[in-house]
């Protein structure tokens, strides 16, 4: 019963890792304009994000554009687009195998020690998939705060942390931990079974005694002969 909670929880926050992979890939708020010095323009945000950028006047209007080109982004914005569409693959992978994997699915048998072999492999799609989240969303935001602090670079063109990348850290973290509870649930059903079958039960132990001891040795036989 407790392996079986592990597996619900693990479950749910490999789907939340998977919805929040999806939402930080198209969200636009991976770069928000900064106001400081001169730049006080308050009613105009700026959002620049992997596929998009978009205008807000005064919260109340926005307008979004596309980028034109893939090479007119930055290099940590090149990247992002390609290890996020990745992330998000593999989180989905990674989704439906912990789901054939789960112990109420019936479709891959009822043999336990190929569903721990199931898990283990979601598990560890898991962590790999947080781990490739984690580095685009902490290039970027490295980008951005070594930006921030040049004083060559014009104030107008300065950036700040978005909604997207605080998203995306706590994605990460998600991913990880789901992972790591399906590992878990993995090596301990490898355990138990390993116990299971190590440790004769007391009934077979007995069976086996009073065999021997009703089957007479071919050295006693050759004494009545």
């Amino acid at each position: 019963m407790a392996t079986y909670a592990l597996q619900i929880a693990g479950l749910v926050l490999g789907g939340v890792g998977m919805v929040g992979t999806v939402a930080v890939t198209v969200m636009p708020q991976w770069r928000v304009s900064a106001f400081i010095g001169s730049n006080i323009v308050v009613f105009e945000n700026l959002w620049e994000g992997l596929w998009m950028n978009c205008m807000r006047h005064a919260n109340i209007r926005m307008q979004c554009k596309i980028y034109d080109s893939l090479l007119a982004l930055s290099p940590d914005l090149q990247a992002s687009r390609g290890l996020m569409c990745a992330a998000s693959a593999l989180s989905f992978l990674a989704f439906m195998t912990a789901v054939l994997g789960m112990k109420c699915t019936r479709c891959t048998g009822d043999d336990e020690k190929v569903k721990g072999y199931i898990l283990l492999t979601a598990g560890v799609v898991f962590i790999v998939t947080g781990l490739v989240v984690l580095v685009p969303v902490s290039w970027v935001a490295n980008s951005i705060i070594r930006d921030f602090y040049n004083p060559i670079v014009d104030i107008a063109q300065k950036r700040e942390l978005g909604e997207a990348l605080y998203i995306g850290w706590t994605t990460a973290l998600v991913l990880i931990a789901g992972g790591a509870l399906f590992c878990c649930v993995s090596c301990c059903n490898e355990k138990s079974s390993s116990y299971r079958y190590s440790i004769p039960s007391h009934r077979t132990t007995q069976k086996s005694y009073h065999m021997e001891k009703k089957s007479p040795s071919v050295y006693s036989k050759s004494q009545y002969v």
